[in-house]
């Protein structure tokens, strides 16, 4: 396949930039072209130039299948253990003895991709009983892609993406083995809203929020659309809400404080933010 020129290439980093929040760099070009294939494909390109000259034209279906394959990332089940079991055995009870009283708890995890996390969060939760408690919980998982998300909803995984990070006894407890997939069990699946969700986008929707999983995405943001999306994500946190980053990830945000002896967890700062305004 011939490689874009480089005006095409910036052409489309800046879509992507514009419309997901995504930073390209040159050396991520072979990736991009890899991911175009599919979309070259359903749209009858024979090209990655011929692509990117309709998307000149402006034509919006092709610039969200793009979108959507170029921002789809990895995932896996209880990625990163030791948060997890930090989370399960450390944030969540003290957050839960903050709740006590009006036992309501609400979770959002961003960019949840194919939804391993969403249901890694709703397992530690079910293992807890809390609706049989009498919690209401609101677990609500997003992401830009709608292909994604419509299989996160669907809630299937083959043998592979089972193999990494579940183990035997979560294989039978929260799967149902169906031929060559793995199905999640139905009280799980709808622990889990799942919604289609640009990070870029208002979040007026979202309110009041005690836990924000947003792993492992940020860091293909650029400084000054971090910085925005972190300021929008303080905003819909409650005041002693939590933020988890992935391993990679830095808050180079006023609005968050790391948490003591968690890398990767953020308290929000009870100090005045200055506001960031892009020029």
């Amino acid at each position: 396949m011939k490689s874009l020129a480089h005006d095409d290439f910036q052409f489309l980093a800046r879509l992507l930039r514009r419309r997901s929040g995504l930073w390209l760099t040159p050396e991520k070009l072979p990736l991009v072209e890899r991911r175009l294939i599919p979309v070259m494909r359903r749209f009858g390109f024979r090209s990655v130039t011929g692509l990117v000259a309709e998307l000149r034209h402006g034509r919006d279906t092709l610039a969200a299948a793009v979108t959507e394959a170029v921002t789809v990332n990895e995932t896996s089940f209880f990625r990163n253990a030791k948060l997890f079991g930090h989370f399960a055995k450390v944030l969540l009870p003290e957050m839960l003895a903050k709740r006590g009283t009006n036992r309501r708890l609400r979770i959002w995890c961003a960019a949840s991709s194919t939804g391993q996390e969403a249901y890694s969060i709703a397992m530690v939760l079910d293992e807890l009983g809390l609706a049989a408690a009498g919690w209401s919980v609101d677990l609500i998982a997003t992401d830009i892609s709608r292909e994604v998300v419509a299989r996160a909803g669907e809630g299937r995984y083959d043998a592979l993406e089972m193999a990494r990070g579940l183990d035997e006894d979560q294989r039978t407890r929260w799967f149902r083995h169906e031929g060559e997939h793995w199905c999640v069990a139905p009280h799980l699946r709808r622990m889990v809203d799942f919604r289609v969700f640009n990070l870029l986008d208002s979040l007026g929707w979202l309110d009041d929020l005690d836990f924000v999983f947003c792993r492992n995405v940020l860091f293909y943001f650029d400084r000054a659309a971090r910085a925005s999306v972190l300021e929008r994500i303080g905003e819909t946190m409650a005041e002693d809400g939590i933020l988890i980053l992935g391993d990679a990830e830095s808050c180079d945000s006023g609005v968050f404080v790391e948490a003591p002896y968690r890398e990767g967890v953020y308290l929000k700062n009870r100090a005045p933010v200055t506001r960031l305004v892009a020029l």
